[in-house]
């Protein structure tokens, strides 16, 4: 029986959004509330260096662009990114999480798993945050591995880039400066390291993150979120 062209349109968009949960984790929902795009950055963030091929990554080249599109996209009312991350590029990871918080669309974040290093600048870049009870945030100062020139301007350099990320947690989040500062700094929190590790609900109660829920309340606030936005314009 030959297909109608109506359904092999529809075959073919079906295909297409298999291959985009297979490349890049990510769904569009449809539903009569709106639709909404679902990406997920997970493992390292992958900036201008290739990471092995053991290792989960979300690559900031396919990412950026994708965020991009979706920005200008009139199919996509909201945007849903779920996050389980343990750092990564610290410069790649701000440019999405600048990215991000730059978007007019409706977005939510939810951390599930966890919210290592540069994943909590892209935990608070939502227009609201959420998390789930067992997930953590773990909170350090910048680290670099390989090779280190010491001098005091690579000691400057890491002021300067660790200030961005304060000032945009601050920005991006109810959060103290100076209790950032201090979670950042905390010796007796994290075995052989400098840093702490925060779970959902304290992470709420410091104000990092606005609000605990999962995936389904991540979706009521996002059709909340974009039924104001249709009756504003």
């Amino acid at each position: 029986m030959n297909k109608t062209s109506s359904e092999q349109e529809k075959e073919t968009q079906e295909k297409n959004e298999t291959q985009q949960i297979v490349d890049f984790g990510s769904s569009l929902i449809r539903s009569s509330r709106g639709q909404i795009y679902c990406l997920t950055i997970v493992g390292q963030i992958e900036g201008h260096t290739v990471l092995g091929q053991n290792s989960k990554t979300t690559k900031y080249e396919h990412v950026i662009p994708l965020l991009a599109s979706l920005e200008g996209a009139e199919d996509v009312d909201g945007i849903l990114i779920l996050l389980n991350t343990v750092g990564g590029d610290v410069e790649a990871g701000l440019a999405m999480a600048e990215l991000i918080a730059g978007l007019k669309k409706p977005t939510v974040t939810l951390v599930l798993g966890g919210g290592h290093s540069i994943g909590v600048p892209l935990a608070v870049s939502g227009k609201v945050s959420m998390i789930v009870p067992s997930a953590s945030m773990t909170i350090h100062p910048i680290r670099m591995t390989g090779m280190l020139i010491a001098a005091p301007q690579t000691y400057r350099y890491f002021e300067r880039l660790q200030e961005q990320i304060v000032s945009f947690v601050e920005e991006h989040s109810r959060m103290e400066r100076g209790k950032f500062l201090e979670l950042m700094m905390n010796l007796g929190d994290m075995s052989s390291d400098v840093g702490s590790v925060v779970y959902g609900r304290e992470a709420v109660r410091m104000g990092l993150i606005d609000r605990m829920g999962s995936i389904s309340e991540a979706m009521d606030c996002l059709y909340g979120m974009i039924e104001r936005e249709k009756q504003e314009s």
